[in-house]
Formats: C-alpha cells, structure tokens, sequence
C-alpha cells in the first residue's frame, strides 16, 4: 500500500514527520506537503503561480516534496504527478491543535483529506488537541492504529475520516468513539487597539467553542477524553431541503427576465 502523508503546519512540522515514521509500517509512505505554514487556509488552490517544489530526503533517502502552495495544492500533485505509482491512502496531520466542531470548514489539514477523497482515495484527517509540549510520535502511533483497523474493514475508495485526539498530558484516552461533527458556535472576539499613526486595528481572541457536552458529538467526546472519528463528505448539498424547493422551480424561473 502506497501512503501520501501530508498536513497544514509545513513539511518540516513535528507532527507530519511523527506520522511519516508511524505510517511507515503499514506500507510505503511519501511526504508532500507545503514549504511553509498554511494553518487556516481551507480548501484553498493555487490557480495564477506556479507550485515550485524542493526534494525531502531522510539522510540520502528521498522521501518527497515541499510545495510552494496550499495543502490541497500538495495533495493534487502529489496524487497526479508526484508520487508514482500514485498512492491509495492520504493521511494528513498530526495537525497541532484539534479540527473538530465548525473547525473542519476553516482547516487546512481537513482540506488536504478531502482533496484526497475527492481524488478517489480513501482519507484521514488528523489532529491532536494543542498543547505547548505535544507528544507528536504518541499520537501518531494512536492514529496510525485506529486508521490500521479502518483499513482492515476496507471502506469504500474515496471513504473520508476526520480524527482528532485529546490533550495526551492528561494520560491516555478513555477510548474511541464515532462521532457526528459539533455544530457548537465558537465564542469569537475581536480587540480592537490603536496604532501609532491613530489608526484602528483588530487582534482576533483565542476561537473557543462554547459548551458541547454531548458524547456523540466530536467536541462533546474529546472533553470527556475520547479519541474521536467522523465520517465526512465533501458535498455540501442539503439534501433535506431538496423537495421543499424543486416544486417551487417554476416559480422561481418567474424572477429571470425574458426576452421580450
């Protein structure tokens, strides 16, 4: 099995170099990933500059690339150009700082597993609840299991899987539970400050999720301890609101102006 490894934090981040050597034992891995920090950029491409990439190597081994671009930049080149034959699986993470709840739309590393579910590859994303001295390798050995044994079960090609694992400094987890994403609002604030020049300026607060402490919701599971799994898809249609509207397609063709 052939494995893609790749992340938001940068090619040279801890976390993706602890998943590299974890992945390993579950078949060949490659590291492609971006040159620099891309934390909250989402599912952002690259589209008006060329993707310049630099060769990783582990002592005299070539192990891949960083990008000049976003995630899922990486994750496109990697699968169609890169890595040959192209991988089955993408991994990324061990994101520092945890993507769950209403964080999935804003994260670079979720972007990333997406772009490879799109692609058709079966996809994990992976994160670890912040923490100044994260224990990066520990959680990339818990995250390396968990998504061995959904492999075992063999999901469907394109399968996508949010993972994220709570603060390690407080032992190990309780558990692992399957959960649906939190909706749960962050409580977001914005100080607002003046520059020399009088001029007005903004630092955005620390995002905190406002209470979640329900057990089958991501949030609500890794406060309790759990390492928690969400099956993901990447579209966004309403599906629920579908039949309220397709009646109601005549009259809404009303609005367009006709020729006369």
């Amino acid at each position: 099995m052939r494995i893609l490894v790749t992340n938001d934090d940068g090619a040279y981040a801890p976390g993706i170099r602890a998943l590299w050597r974890a992945a390993a034992r579950l078949g060949e891995c490659w590291l492609v990933a971006p040159a620099e920090e891309q934390s909250g950029v989402g599912h952002a491409i690259t589209i008006k500059a060329p993707l310049l990439v630099e060769e990783l190597y582990e002592g005299s081994r070539l192990i891949g690339w960083a990008v000049e671009g976003s995630p899922a930049d990486c994750v496109k080149l990697a699968c169609l150009e890169l890595i040959r034959p192209a991988p089955e699986v993408v991994i990324s993470g061990v994101n520092s700082g945890y993507n769950a709840g209403i964080n999935v739309l804003y994260s670079g590393t979720v972007a990333a597993a997406i772009e490879g579910a799109y692609l058709g590859r079966t996809s994990f994303a992976v994160s670890l609840e912040y923490a100044s001295r994260a224990d990066y390798e520990l959680a990339a050995t818990l995250a390396v299991s968990v998504i061995d044994r959904i492999l075992k079960h063999k999901p469907p090609s394109g399968s996508l899987f949010n993972i994220n694992i709570p603060d390690l400094r407080r032992g190990l987890p309780v558990g692992v539970r399957v959960v649906r994403q939190s909706t749960a609002r962050f409580d977001e604030r914005f100080e607002r400050r003046i520059d020399p020049r009088g001029r007005t300026y903004f630092w955005p607060s620390p995002e905190l999720p406002l209470a979640d402490d329900d057990l089958e919701t991501d949030l609500g599971a890794l406060k309790q301890g759990y390492v928690t799994v969400t099956p993901l898809r990447f579209d966004l249609t309403a599906y629920d609101h579908l039949g309220h509207w397709k009646p109601l397609e005549e009259e809404l063709g009303e609005s367009i102006p006709h020729e006369p």
